[in-house]
């Protein structure tokens, strides 16, 4: 297949979901089930899915990662017709759900981060070759680990330390661990980056299953942001170290954000992931102390537990001020059967009212989300979704263009 596929974007206006209350969105949708948008690939396990501006266009483009069949990574870069796909790994690798990316050489363009699976003791990052970005061009690849236990599913860069470059943080699951890596002076010039273990445990995983979630954000405001993994808040502290402070009892995916508008603390949001449970948001008290065991209160936010809620976001979806929530069930996960697991699955849109309470709607029904994210694709100032299933109707990528509130 020609690495540029050329996307046209000529489809006509489509509502999806529960008929929208008044105020919310309307939304385009682009799939590849309908020829809107290129095949990613022909693997039919999809698992990194990165939004990162890997040329400076002022849009970000969509990186896709992959196992089972190459190519192990594309892009999905945006033009003005459109999106043209890069092939960025022709190789077969096995790639985990994650990926992150950072400047990691200086030279002032992103560079890309994912992690092998539990088939890998490997995380691979890859230079941007920019700027040009011909289509054949090869993005060198780089390991920065190449040894101990496998399976590396989830990746965050952020300078946690204070010293004014990111480091990245990557759990990796076979050992139970989360190292902290800062990015070495010369890169490309090591296979395996210095590494400190900042954590070991369960991280809020169910009993036989692996921790998974990772983000950063400041959440006492010092300036200097903090790690939220899997049911955890980690900080670091120049005389004391690494601390780990639970959240809540079950860990997965974690966000966190400003739910109630004005609040100290920003609230945390976390979804079981591969598992089956209650998605929660979880508040401190602004006369508490956020590191404090026991401190955030849990709220759950849909009333049922969700089966394999593998794609969590928050952003302002309806352009209102307020963070809302989107939450989404996988439909199929199971290698060895060609039907799906949860064929009812359900992606959701909890609309915020900045005082932590929010109006639930139906985004989606019977569809397959994983890694799905929120971004402004068409610099539109407005957040759409992109979703990539795993296994369900693969190969496969979705795009739901935000055009604006309803009845404008």
């Amino acid at each position: 297949m020609d690495p540029r596929v050329l996307l046209t974007m000529t489809l006509a206006l489509t509502i999806v979901g529960a008929p929208p209350a008044a105020g919310r969105v309307r939304w385009q949708h682009l799939s590849t089930a309908n020829g809107d948008l290129p095949l990613p690939g022909a693997s039919p396990q999809q698992t990194a899915c990165i939004i990162a501006d890997l040329d400076g266009a002022g849009r970000p483009g969509i990186v896709l990662g992959f196992r089972h069949t190459a190519p192990a990574l594309v892009w999905y870069r945006p033009t003005d017709a459109g999106y043209e796909r890069y092939v960025i790994e022709p190789e077969l690798l096995t790639l985990e759900a994650g990926g992150t990316w950072a400047d990691i050489d200086g030279d002032g363009w992103p560079d890309l981060v994912v992690g092998g699976d539990y088939q890998s003791n490997s995380v691979w990052w890859w230079r941007n070759p920019g700027p040009g970005w011909a289509p054949d061009a090869r993005w060198e690849r780089y390991t920065l680990k190449a040894s101990g236990a496998p399976m590396h599913h989830d990746q965050v860069f952020a300078d946690f330390l204070g010293r004014g470059r990111p480091q990245l943080a990557y759990w990796n699951q076979r050992a139970q661990t989360i190292f902290l890596a800062p990015i070495p002076d010369d890169p490309t010039a090591l296979t395996e980056w210095p590494a400190e273990a900042i954590y070991t445990g369960p991280g809020g995983a169910p009993a036989g299953a692996y921790a998974e979630g990772m983000s950063a954000a400041d959440i006492d405001g010092d300036g200097r942001p903090e790690l939220l993994a899997g049911n955890l808040l980690i900080r670091w502290q120049p005389a004391a170290g690494w601390s780990a402070t639970p959240i809540g009892e079950l860990g997965g995916l974690i966000y966190a954000g400003r739910l109630i508008t004005g609040s100290r603390y920003p609230q945390i949001v976390i979804a079981p992931g591969d598992n089956v449970g209650p998605v929660r948001w979880y508040a401190c008290a602004d006369d508490d102390d956020p590191f404090r065991p026991g401190a955030w209160q849990p709220h759950d936010l849909v009333g049922r537990d969700l089966i394999h809620p593998h794609s969590l976001q928050l952003g302002d979806i309806d352009g209102d001020g307020h963070l809302d929530i989107f939450v989404a069930e996988m439909a199929k996960w199971s290698e060895n059967q060609p039907d799906p697991n949860h064929p009812t699955a359900e992606a959701l849109i909890f609309y915020g009212h900045g005082d932590g309470t929010f109006e639930p709607t139906v985004f989606q029904r019977g569809l397959g989300f994983h890694e799905a994210r929120l971004a402004d694709l068409d610099a539109s100032g407005r957040l759409s979704i992109i979703n990539k299933p795993y296994n369900w109707s693969t190969p496969r990528l979705d795009i739901w263009l935000n055009l604006g509130p309803d009845g404008e």
